[in-house]
């Protein structure tokens, strides 16, 4: 007789296969290396001629994060907001600039090559140089001193949201890259069937947007979303990455395995409620 697997479960080996090459990577290099940082977050370390010794002193370094630490409080608030700041916008950017390459003109393939660069050139200590001669600003900004020209008109409380929004807008471009990529991957598997009806039942480019752009890259809006949020977490001018690092550097190794806890906690939170939060949105368009 003739095994035959249902559908179902063969969608299921697919995924275990294409991943399985992570899940080995992952127990070799960083199983151990995260098993002991997590038991290093509980200990007190000292450096001893015969290596580290670890002496247990259980949530100690937890609690000294949020009650004697005062620099890594404001880090992570600055970091989080931050992220609720850029993350939308370059989601929006992302759709803009991808709804327009995915457009009939000529050089089309230049002009994909153009926002895509950035992601290879603004990294390591390349983008670390731009960022010390004030590369990832807008100049007009300091220039012209714009917040003391136009407090007088908008209200300081929105004033500075805005100007931060807008400030913000290089990181934003470099950022976008490999989001505009999957966008445009979301919109060329949209048949174009789709929008001839729509037309031919009068609906405009606007409704169309609303009712079969948008709904049909809602996986493609989740898999950009976690990945600017891993990105904006990880990336090399975070401000809690760099606190990690120099506590690490003083040879706090426990304290800063307890940090890395921590912060590792608070994305594995909100990729948790974003996750939820698309999960229910699409269960909700079938």
């Amino acid at each position: 007789m003739k095994f035959r697997l249902s559908m179902r479960i063969r969608h299921f080996l697919e995924g275990y296969i294409f991943i399985s090459l992570w899940v080995i990577g992952f127990s070799a290099f960083m199983a151990i290396p995260l098993g002991r940082s997590l038991y290093y977050a509980f200990h007190e370390l000292n450096v001893t001629s015969d290596g580290l010794k670890a002496t247990y002193v259980g949530w100690k370094h937890f609690q000294e994060a949020f009650t004697i630490d005062v620099k890594f409080p404001s880090r992570l608030i600055s970091t989080i907001t931050s992220l609720f700041l850029e993350v939308p916008l370059i989601l929006i950017f992302a759709i803009f600039i991808a709804m327009l390459l995915n457009r009939q003109f000529i050089g089309r393939g230049i002009f994909r090559g153009i926002f895509f660069l950035p992601v290879i050139v603004s990294s390591g200590a390349v983008l670390q140089r731009l960022q010390s001669d004030g590369g990832d600003s807008l100049p007009i900004f300091s220039q012209y001193n714009l917040f003391d020209v136009l407090r007088n008109v908008i209200p300081p409380e929105i004033l500075r949201p805005l100007l931060d929004v807008l400030d913000s807008l290089t990181v934003v471009m470099w950022d976008s890259g490999v989001q505009i990529l999957i966008f445009l991957a979301g919109l060329q598997a949209i048949s174009v069937q789709l929008y001839e009806a729509a037309k031919c039942d009068g609906a405009t480019p606007w409704e169309s947007f609303w009712k079969i752009t948008f709904p049909l890259l809602m996986p493609m809006i989740l898999v950009n979303t976690l990945f600017s949020i891993v990105n904006s977490f990880t990336k090399r001018d975070n401000l809690v990455m760099e606190y990690i690092q120099s506590v690490f550097k003083l040879s706090k190794f426990g304290y800063a395995s307890a940090l890395g806890w921590i912060y590792f906690i608070i994305i594995f939170a909100i990729i948790g409620a974003v996750f939820y939060i698309f999960r229910n949105k699409m269960s909700e368009r079938g």
